[in-house]
């Protein structure tokens, strides 16, 4: 049992969910140490007497693991291994008033918007002074920049609103600013986040002004690589396309969630878009990009999807060939559009639905990835793992996409650095490489 004193606060802060919760950790990690307060990020050590818990409540499963796992920290906490314990994030913002009552051994719940009020717990202030600045958590060579807060889109099935709030777009100077101190830490990757990316502007500029902040982004020395994510297909600005075709720097990347392939169901879920339209602008960017990498999540069983419905989806991923796709089975969500339906598709059909488009998204990939053979890709190494150097090409995001191993016994590359690589074989989700330097020495 820890000994209680004048001993200073140890903090860990434990993040559960997307990069967008990952920035928000660091951002509060930044605080904290600014405050001269000691705080780490996700800790090994079981050294810490203070715990903050960044929850995730955007699905079911999200939803169970950041109970259970605040559940297992007030167990902790009973039993004497730490003082405090702190909850944050989409899960406490939604559902504080439940939680309160079922789990009182957490100290105070904080909702998406409360970083002043959680730092007073610390006797802390948040310090102006430290915007734009942030400690990393990733590998230092790329960082996640997210540039705007909530979202106004009005999906049937998504509770995201009700977590994060309305559009709230961050000014261009703060992220250029964020930018350049992200540069100056050794970043040369920046990963833009936001709940809907091509939404950017619209409320402090009064038009979409995402081209105009990926030219800006791109003028920060240092940075080699701006990756796009979180694009929603209605209304998307084609001065995009127009910035990605023309600036090096912009990979050859887009990450654009379309949730479906039938225009019925489309309208069902509020998309605002009908399949004809999607494949539209997926052809305008293909058009206009031909080495575009595009990369989509879409959801099976969502209320009232008909056999019929998911073989449009089917047809829908078979034509358009993605380079990624994700699938998710439908989450009946509370105080949702959708959740006003009756939740009607059974589990095991969602799964199966599920399993049946990725059956079909592993060939379409495979086939992707053999097209690449042969090819000489640029690719920034992430890590060294069970035997090999892991790295990305443009066309790949880390954590979701696929990757590049390239055999580290016999061939040494420096984590954080480009290298030139010469694919020679490929998988389903990841391509075999070796360094192109290596072939000039043995010629």
């Amino acid at each position: 049992m820890k000994t209680k004193g004048l001993k200073k606060d140890k903090v860990n802060i434990v993040t559960l969910g997307c990069a967008k919760n990952l920035v928000d950790s660091e951002v509060l990690m930044t605080q904290l140490k600014g405050n001269q307060i000691d705080v780490q990020h996700e800790s090994k050590k079981d050294d810490a007497n203070v715990i903050i818990i960044n929850t995730c409540g955007f699905i079911d499963n999200a939803k169970q693991e950041s109970i259970d796992t605040i559940l297992n920290y007030a167990n902790a906490k009973e039993e004497g291994m730490i003082d405090k314990l702190y909850v944050t994030g989409c899960l406490s913002q939604r559902y504080s008033e439940d939680l309160e009552r079922e789990i009182p051994q957490v100290d105070a719940f904080f909702g998406t918007r409360d970083l002043p009020r959680l730092l007073k717990k610390f006797k802390a202030d948040y310090k102006q002074e430290l915007v734009g600045e942030r400690l990393i958590t990733t590998h230092s060579h790329y960082a996640y920049l997210k540039i705007s807060e909530g979202c106004d889109r009005p999906c049937s099935f998504c509770a995201i609103p009700l977590m994060r709030g309305k559009h709230i777009s961050k000014p261009m100077d703060e992220l250029c600013k964020e930018a350049k101190h992200l540069a100056s830490q050794g970043t040369k990757e920046l990963l833009i986040i936001a709940q809907d990316s091509t939404y950017y502007g619209l409320d402090i500029y009064r038009k979409r002004n995402l081209a105009e902040l990926l030219e800006n982004l791109s003028l920060t020395e240092g940075i080699e690589w701006i990756r796009l994510h979180y694009a929603f297909p209605t209304g998307f600005p084609m001065d995009v396309i127009e910035t990605m075709k023309n600036n090096p720097k912009i990979c050859n990347y887009l990450d654009i969630p379309l949730q479906h392939g039938s225009t019925d169901m489309l309208k069902r879920m509020r998309r605002g878009i009908s399949r004809e339209k999607t494949e539209d602008l997926i052809f305008k960017l293909r058009e206009e990009i031909p080495d575009i990498a595009i990369r989509t999540t879409l959801i099976a069983g969502h209320p009232g999807e008909t056999e019929k419905e998911f073989q449009e989806m089917v047809d829908f991923v078979e034509k358009m060939k993605f380079e990624r796709l994700g699938i998710f089975t439908y989450s009946h969500e509370d105080d949702t559009h959708s959740f006003s339906m009756e939740d009607n598709v059974p589990e095991e059909v969602k799964q199966e639905r599920a399993n049946t488009v990725m059956d079909i998204q592993e060939n379409i990939s495979l086939n992707h990835n053999l097209a690449k053979v042969g090819k000489t890709l640029k690719v920034l190494i992430d890590r060294k793992e069970s035997g090999n150097f892991v790295g990305r090409t443009e066309y790949d995001s880390p954590e979701v996409d696929n990757e590049v191993l390239i055999d580290a016994s016999q061939h040494y590359l420096r984590i954080g650095d480009f290298a030139e690589i010469l694919i020679q074989d490929a998988t389903e989700f990841d391509l075999h490489g070796i360094p192109t330097d290596t072939i000039s020495e043995n010629e």
